[in-house]
């Protein structure tokens, strides 16, 4: 059984459990001037973390006058290094991290918080189509979720939402997993699913962000399609290399059909295919046996 995960929040730090909010922030200063007072209205026994990502607006000042924390670095190393840096700040039981850009309602920190409490170890804020951030944006989300449900064999239903709240200690099993930049949802979603801690999903509404996204189509594009083999490779590599494997060796085996028909002869090319399907399908032995290592806790 889990302990109770703060479900009043009413405890501070003298007390048997910390709720810390944690705000990675990157030039978030208009959206924050909002979203502080409404945090400390919401949660006042709450430690606000607020993640400076190397901001050059007046985010210190605002951190300073609504008397929140705020740890950060000189310049800009990722939203995932700002969520890294964040959890090793806190000092709560319990880790909530929201976007800073006025996306997230406050109002919606209970509804996860109280979900830890029937057994979860993480809790995530699910967006609906309407809340998607474009027609793009929603379709590929829509794949990552589907992709990540068929990878685990449980319903994944957002799969890059940056609203979530999870137990300290075990999320910070994964810390050294994360990346430094967008797609810390994915590796902490996986991680906790590879490693059976338990996930659940509460519907949540999105509001319409407030300032310009830092997410540029062509550079981040790239990364987002990266998502998709990290989805597999962080939860079981062989269910993507397999699949692969025997696709290059059944094309290996049509080809040799089609040049022994036409040509009477065996193709260098079907010698490749087969060799090609081999070295996949060792590959993925190989990096399950990795990914089995990285997830074991000796502790």
């Amino acid at each position: 059984m889990h302990p109770p995960a703060c479900a009043k929040m009413r405890r501070t730090l003298w007390g048997q459990c910390v709720l810390s909010i944690i705000l990675p922030a990157k030039n978030e200063a208009v959206a924050l001037a909002a979203l502080l007072p409404a945090l400390r209205e919401a949660q006042p026994d709450a430690e606000i973390i607020v993640s400076d990502d190397g901001s050059i607006d007046a985010t210190a000042a605002l951190c300073a006058g609504h008397g929140v924390v705020r740890v950060g670095t000189p310049y800009s190393m990722g939203n995932g290094a700002a969520i890294k840096r964040g959890a090793r700040a806190a000092r709560g039981d319990v880790l909530v991290f929201m976007d800073a850009d006025g996306q997230h309602d406050p109002a919606d920190i209970p509804r996860l918080v109280a979900k830890l409490d029937e057994g979860y170890d993480m809790v995530v804020g699910a967006r609906g189509w309407d809340d998607q951030a474009g027609v793009g944006r929603g379709v590929a989300n829509t794949f990552y979720n589907w992709l990540a449900s068929k990878m685990t064999g449980h319903r994944v239903a957002d799969l890059t939402s940056g609203f979530r709240a999870a137990r300290a200690d075990k999320f910070r099993e994964f810390i050294h997993l994360l990346p430094n930049g967008f797609s810390y949802p994915t590796t902490s979603t996986m991680a906790f699913f590879r490693s059976a801690y338990p996930v659940a999903y509460v519907p949540i509404k999105a509001a319409e962000r407030v300032g310009k996204s830092h997410i540029r189509p062509l550079r981040d594009g790239v990364r987002f399609l990266l998502i998709i083999f990290k989805i597999a490779t962080l939860y079981a590599p062989l269910k993507l290399f397999a699949p692969t494997a025997v696709a290059f060796f059944v094309l290996g085996w049509a080809y040799w059909a089609y040049t022994f028909i036409g040509f009477h002869r065996l193709s260098l090319i079907s010698a490749a295919l087969w060799s090609a399907s081999v070295i996949i399908f060792l590959i993925g032995l190989v990096s399950e046996q990795i990914t089995s290592l990285t997830y074991r806790r000796d502790g």
